[in-house]
């Protein structure tokens, strides 16, 4: 009796052990999910799961219009690094007129602080786009016209996404690990572009790295230092009186883009702090929806 307890427990360790990682080297498909159709006339493809880790699903919805235009844009769902969930039927508004101008919209979802760190958000959301990018298809969407977006720590995501790209490990065995990390252009809202500059009441040691360890993965999630010439065009917009996220980030960006001679554009909003609101929101978003339009759908 006692060796067969020693067994169930040996088979409950191996269990547990092989459960906990994250997913690796497993082929991954875009799961059939089914697609509900909204009063909108939006088509909804929800919880696609683009990854694994600690046991949880790392996923993101797709929402197709009416009248498709082939080209797409990933929204990086995160404020602080923490990726809110919400049901997808409640983003339509949100992202009404992306939608009404025929894009593609894809509410990507990270694994969020605190349970991991800014680093391993980086990680997910770079995994994400080239699992999207692989079976862009799936959706009607060319992979070569896929931009990105997002505010604050989702601005970083995407700037990653457009500025720390590559083409993809061949040697993998993963196929979305083979695929390239590369978009065609991206808006940030007052994105954290130095992420080593960067003081917040939510950035604290331990939710980015061990002491030792910290400058180089601060240095590795921070666009700013992997500009270069063969960069996609990106709009950054900020306002002058965030305290939280400083427009010197964005403007410095925005010099080391000028000296690449990488297409960009900044806008700065006076008086704006962290998030804009009225004349200024819409602004932006106007700003937004015209260069996406402009990137993404020109041949």
């Amino acid at each position: 009796m006692a060796h067969a307890k020693r067994s169930n427990l040996a088979l409950l360790f191996l269990l547990l052990a092989a459960s906990s990682g994250p997913a690796v080297g497993q082929e991954r498909a875009a799961p059939a999910n089914p697609a509900a159709q909204t009063d909108a006339g939006v088509t909804i493809v929800r919880d696609v799961v683009y990854g694994h880790k600690a046991g949880m699903a790392l996923t993101y919805d797709v929402l197709r219009p009416a009248k498709p235009n082939g080209a797409a844009v990933i929204n990086m769902i995160s404020g602080g690094w923490r990726s809110q969930w919400a049901a997808p039927e409640s983003r339509v508004n949100g992202y009404r007129d992306l939608l009404d101008r025929g894009f593609t919209v894809v509410a990507l979802h990270h694994g969020s602080q605190p349970q991991f760190t800014i680093p391993e958000a980086t990680a997910d959301a770079k995994l994400g786009v080239r699992f999207f990018r692989l079976h862009a298809a799936d959706y009607g969407v060319d992979p070569d016209r896929i931009g990105v977006w997002g505010s604050s720590a989702g601005g970083q995501l995407s700037l990653v996404a457009a500025l720390i790209g590559d083409p993809g490990d061949p040697a993998a065995t993963d196929p979305v690990l083979r695929a390239p990390l590369k978009v065609r252009t991206a808006v940030a809202y007052f994105p954290p572009s130095d992420i080593g500059q960067l003081v917040t009441p939510f950035l604290k040691p331990e939710q980015i790295a061990l002491p030792e360890n910290a400058p180089d993965l601060l240095r590795s999630i921070s666009p700013v230092f992997f500009v270069d010439a063969a960069d996609p065009p990106v709009l950054v917009i900020h306002g002058d009186a965030d305290t939280q996220v400083s427009v010197a980030q964005s403007r410095r960006l925005h010099e080391v883009l000028d000296a690449a001679k990488v297409e960009n554009r900044l806008i700065i909003m006076p008086g704006a702090g962290h998030g804009f609101r009225g004349a200024q929101g819409e602004q932006a978003r106007a700003a937004m929806l015209d260069w996406f339009t402009t990137h993404l759908l020109a041949p």
